[in-house]
């Protein structure tokens, strides 16, 4: 390896990161406005809302790592812990990734340690019978073997990143523990998760499950930020959503100097995308209790309850354009005559409004505001 620095450990000044806090001013505004906006929809949430933003969170960061979980068994592993009904049989895993979600989340105002790190990465890989269990060491630092993530050829590999040697590791884990546990005067608390985040994953101090518990250190640290400990968005989502520039980001910094304002102008704008994400969720479900509460004596078919229900749903299947006659016909499961005259019903009794266009292209969408919407205009009937 050259004496010249490559990775960002590499540097003299290592780990005194710096940052130009100008370049992301406006996105640090946005953020917090974005947080106070969610804080003043959340009033109402339930316990129902908690364990589903909790599970999205514990499936997306596995997610993220290539492992997809048994979605029941996770949910009926958080719905104890919330006094929720369990549903289905639940698992040492799923059990293990609902203990440390809560931990993270519901303990925030307990200083992180090395004994509590420990605790997590047992939680992370629980001790399941034969063999099943893991081959990796748990709830130690990793051993002296380098730590790499190649690509490529073996001959010629391409080394995205490399970890800071074992040596002196555990030095460098609580100048962390230390930073992360001091009241840092002056530093916001989304900037100082941001920090938390990239210095945690650049010392990937566990021989695996370093990403989902470097995850879980971030929703540590917004939790304490916030002094709130039910969570209403998942910022693992939102780095799934984007997972390569998530990777693209991470090894661009990693073979940087110290200065890491690229790295926190994409940290904050995927934290404001996960916000944005869950006002518009918490906006769907509002709207939703609303429409029903305003229809509720209506006399509505099962197959016009069905079509409701997924336009009020929305997402990739909840026809964000509106639906048309053919459509509502596929949805419905009834004849064209039957489709146009629900959709007619619907109409007059203000579920629907009709969109511009005419004939085939006729379509109809949710009425959310109970109002009856101006007609379309004359050129298009």
């Amino acid at each position: 390896m050259s004496d010249a620095p490559f990775w960002i450990w590499q540097q003299p000044k290592w780990p005194h990161f710096h940052w130009c806090p100008d370049a992301f001013a406006p996105l640090l505004r946005e953020c917090v406005q974005a947080q106070g906006r969610l804080s003043g929809m959340t009033n109402s949430t339930d316990a129902q809302s908690e364990l589903d933003v909790l599970l999205q969170n514990i499936l997306t960061s596995s997610a993220i790592e290539g492992e997809q979980l048994n979605v029941g068994s996770v949910r009926s592993s958080l719905a104890r812990r919330l006094g929720l009904a369990a549903e289905q049989a639940v698992t040492a895993r799923s059990e293990g990734l609902a203990e440390l979600m809560i931990d993270v989340t519901r303990d925030y105002s307990q200083p992180l340690s090395l004994a509590r790190l420990y605790h997590w990465h047992r939680l992370l890989f629980p001790n399941e019978q034969g063999l099943l269990a893991p081959a990796i060491q748990v709830a130690t630092l990793r051993g002296d073997e380098p730590m790499q993530v190649v690509s490529g050829r073996l001959d010629r590999p391409t080394v995205h990143f490399e970890a800071p040697p074992r040596a002196g590791l555990e030095g460098q884990v609580q100048d962390f523990i230390d930073w992360f546990n001091a009241d840092e005067q002056g530093l916001d608390p989304l900037v100082r998760a941001g920090v938390a985040h990239f210095w945690f994953i650049t010392l990937h101090p566990f021989e695996d499950g370093n990403g989902r518990l470097t995850r879980a250190l971030t929703d540590l640290a917004l939790a304490q930020g916030e002094h709130q400990a039910i969570r209403f968005y998942a910022m693992s989502a939102s780095i799934l959503e984007d997972r390569r520039g998530y990777y693209e980001i991470l090894e661009a910094c990693q073979k940087g100097e110290l200065d890491i304002t690229a790295w926190l102008q994409w940290f904050l704008r995927t934290l404001l995308d996960s916000i944005n994400q869950a006002m518009a969720s918490i906006e769907r479900a509002l709207g939703k209790a609303r429409f029903w509460q305003r229809h509720r004596h209506d006399a509505l078919s099962p197959e016009q309850l069905k079509v409701l229900n997924r336009l009020l749903d929305g997402g990739e299947r909840g026809f964000s354009h509106g639906i048309n006659a053919s459509q509502y016909q596929a949805v419905a499961k009834v004849s064209k005559a039957t489709a146009t005259r629900h959709l007619a019903d619907l109409l007059e009794k203000g579920c629907l409004y009709r969109l511009p266009g005419a004939g085939r292209s006729t379509r109809y969408q949710i009425n959310f505001t109970g109002d009856a919407p101006p007609p379309p205009s004359s050129s298009h009937d």
